[in-house]
């Protein structure tokens, strides 16, 4: 079971964004061995999706987005920074959080649509939740990302 918890970054406890910057630290640079400047400003301007599962009496986050308003990365709105920490994974929790973003972006802001910078091989899980791939294959901070549509 997840705690699902939607918040403006002002509203985040200090351990709650140390623990968030932590598990994306962890995924994106350490695992991805990937070299970016993961605080890039727009923390302060998003809502974040955080997912919590108690594991042996402790509040351990799961999953983790960001939600960013329309005209604040693209014209439309986005969902991105999108993780399930490794001891999440394999146990259905990134579906979980991308209906969960997708249902709360929509709420948000109703009537826009969702632009997404994924992952190249994440494709198929992305068309699974109907976003349509919009543009060719780029690379960022070496890995191929795509940018797909809802």
């Amino acid at each position: 079971m997840i705690d699902w918890q939607f918040t403006h970054f002002n509203d985040l406890t200090p351990a709650e964004l140390y623990e968030v910057l932590a598990q994306r630290q962890d995924v994106f640079i350490l695992e991805q061995t990937c070299l970016y400047p993961d605080i890039d400003g727009l923390d302060p301007q998003a809502h974040h999706l955080l997912g919590w599962r108690t594991v042996d009496g402790q509040r351990r986050l799961a999953a983790y987005l960001r939600v960013l308003g329309p005209g604040v990365k693209y014209t439309e709105m986005s969902l991105g920074r999108v993780i399930t920490t490794k001891a999440a994974r394999g146990s259905g929790a990134g579906r979980a959080l991308l209906n969960e973003g997708i249902a709360r972006a929509e709420a948000l802001y109703p009537g826009h649509r969702i632009r997404i910078g994924a992952q190249q091989y994440l494709e198929q899980f992305y068309q699974s939740f109907g976003f349509e791939t919009v543009s060719a294959p780029y690379d960022e901070d070496g890995i191929m990302h795509i940018d797909m549509l809802r």
